[in-house]
């Protein structure tokens, strides 16, 4: 793993996160998109080196939507940067760790994704984050 990519925080609504976030870093968020497959509209903040991804669910039974009605708004995951996503699924694997989407998807912010079950890492929902540098992955879910 090479970094923190970044922090993702699940909330209720984007449009007031995104000024209530604007006014914590002083500036404005660089990019809103949306991920269909997982039923969530994302927002990215820059700070210095790090990025804070807000999330708001568009479906009421996508995992932000079920997570806030669980838990309430707060921190949903912590988002690592790796070289070799495939690499990096079977070293964990290997190491006894529960993935749970065996193949990377195709996630916000240009990445292949990955998600390591809470489970299996002190409660804490990790996510594996390759940038996506060509059109060669044909077989990545949608």
């Amino acid at each position: 793993m090479n970094k923190i990519d970044h922090i993702g925080i699940a909330v209720k609504s984007l449009e007031t996160s995104n000024m209530l976030f604007a006014k914590l870093f002083g500036e404005p968020h660089y990019k809103e998109e949306k991920v269909e497959s997982e039923g969530v509209k994302t927002s990215f903040f820059q700070v210095g080196e790090n990025k804070i991804e807000l999330l708001e669910a568009t479906k009421e039974d996508s995992p932000i939507a079920k997570f806030i009605e669980k838990k309430g708004e707060g921190v949903h995951h912590i988002a690592f940067d790796v070289e070799d996503i495939e690499a990096e699924i079977k070293r964990l694997k290997s190491e006894g760790f529960i993935i749970l989407n065996e193949k990377p998807k195709k996630g916000a912010d240009n990445k292949l994704v990955v998600f390591l079950h809470p489970k299996s890492s002190n409660g804490v929902l990790i996510e594996l984050c390759q940038e996506i540098k060509n059109k060669e992955n044909k077989d990545i879910e949608k």
